[in-house]
Parts: structure tokens; sequence; C-alpha cells
């Protein structure tokens, strides 16, 4: 039998509006450290953090050391690793992760946790269908922000940040994170979707050999559309309105 059984989703940007306040926190936090690591010179000042493109090739879908280690790699910057328990700062990557950290955090308590409006009647469909649902993040913030936004109770399995670290998963684009979870809906990469926004995630369908790899396009940028495509994206959709009824032609 090769129908579809299960779905995986990511969470930041798919389930949750929160994406843009990941972009914010990070260029928040880049911009602050920037003239640190490239003093100015002759009055020039260090490029600021690309918000939309940088966000989106570097760091967007990936653990927060891995987000750091990224743009200081594109930007050739040399910082120490450090250690996990560095407070929020500039001066090591650990640090550095810390202090995104802290600003995400601030945002989420001043800001309350939207959800898209397409979601809850996604969700409902799918297990209408009987298919079963997992979410996924790299944060350790999606447990608690899925439960805030009420949608906790529609996932039979959550994988998080936090679980990623106590069982030493690596990060997107490797497939762990996802290939964790189908496993504890009991289900194998052969009859389970992956819905992602974000290109590591469409690549970690991808190399995890998903039945079908989804890519969400919400503000339908078509140089996104064709990037996600790239990246191993076998359906692109603007939201999440035409899974069901794609996941549907799966399972035929």
């Amino acid at each position: 039998m090769n129908d579809l059984r299960a779905v995986v989703f990511d969470t930041d940007g798919v389930l949750l509006a929160t994406a843009d306040r990941h972009a914010a926190a990070w260029k928040e936090t880049f911009d602050g450290c920037l003239p640190e690591w490239q003093p100015s010179h002759a009055g020039a000042r260090p490029r600021p953090f690309d918000a939309v493109r940088e966000y989106r090739d570097l760091v967007d879908g990936r653990a927060r050391l891995d987000g750091v280690r990224a743009f200081l790699a594109a930007r050739h910057i040399d910082l120490p690793p450090g250690m996990p328990e560095d407070p929020p700062g500039c001066a090591s990557v650990h640090a550095v992760a810390a202090r995104k950290e802290e600003v995400f955090s601030a945002m989420v308590r001043a800001d309350g946790v939207r959800t898209f409006d397409d979601v809850r009647p996604a969700l409902q469909g799918l297990r209408q269908k009987t298919i079963r649902c997992a979410a996924v993040s790299a944060s350790r913030h999606a447990r608690s922000l899925l439960e805030s936004a009420g949608l906790i109770g529609y996932f039979e399995a959550v994988v998080d940040g936090q679980d990623a670290a106590a069982l030493a998963l690596p990060g997107k684009p490797a497939p762990a994170l996802f290939l964790e979870a189908a496993g504890r809906l009991g289900a194998t990469p052969a009859h389970t979707a992956v819905v992602e926004d974000a290109l590591a995630g469409v690549e970690a369908g991808h190399r995890g050999r998903f039945r079908l790899v989804v890519g969400l396009n919400r503000e339908d940028d078509p140089h996104m559309r064709d990037a996600l495509r790239a990246h191993g994206a076998h359906l692109v959709l603007p939201d999440l309105g035409g899974l069901p009824a794609a996941l549907e032609g799966e399972r035929a």
C-alpha cells in the first residue's frame, strides 16, 4: 500500500504567524552586534542584516546556533563558539544565539501568538480523513506556542528544539527532525508528507525521501516558489487551503 497516512508540519510560518518575528529578532540581534564585529572604517558602517534574503537563505528553519554560524560564515566573521551558559551578547556563537532567544521571547510576551486563518480548517479536514499529524520546529518554544494558540490538540506528536537537543538530532537541512516526528506517528517517509515554508526545511524533506514535500509560499512570491522547487518541493501552495485535496490525491 502506498497511500499517504501522515503529515509533518513545520511550525513557524506554516502553523503560526511567527516567522516575521523571528526575522525581526535576528535583525535586531545581528545589527546590534555588527558594529562590534566589523568596526566602521572611514565612516562606512557594516551592511545591516537583510531580514528577507539573508533570513531566508541563512537562518530560516535552522536551529539558532546553526543560524548564527551560517550568518557569520557568510559575512566572513570569526567568533569563538563559547559555552551554552554564555549570557546574551556578541562575544561568542552561544552568546549571540542567547541574545536572539532573549529578543524573540520579549516579542512573544508583548504581542502574543497568532495563527493563520487557514490552519484550523486544514487540520480539521485532515482529522476527518484520519490522517495523523505532527508538528516540528527547530525552536525550543514550539510546544508552548502551539499550546498558547490552541493548536496542540491537533497533533499526535511534537518534535521541537528541546527534543533535538535531548536526542542530539542534527538540524535542518538534515531530515532528522522530520524522521523523528514520522516515527512517533508510526509512519515511514514513504507514507508521510512534509509541509514547510523554509528552504532548509524543504531540503530536509527531500533528503528524507518523504512521499510528498509541500512548499508553502504564503507571500505568493514567484522567486520563492522557484527556490522551494529547486530545494526539493514536489508541490508549492500559497496557503493550507488546498492541502487536504492535494493529500487526497496522494492517497488515491
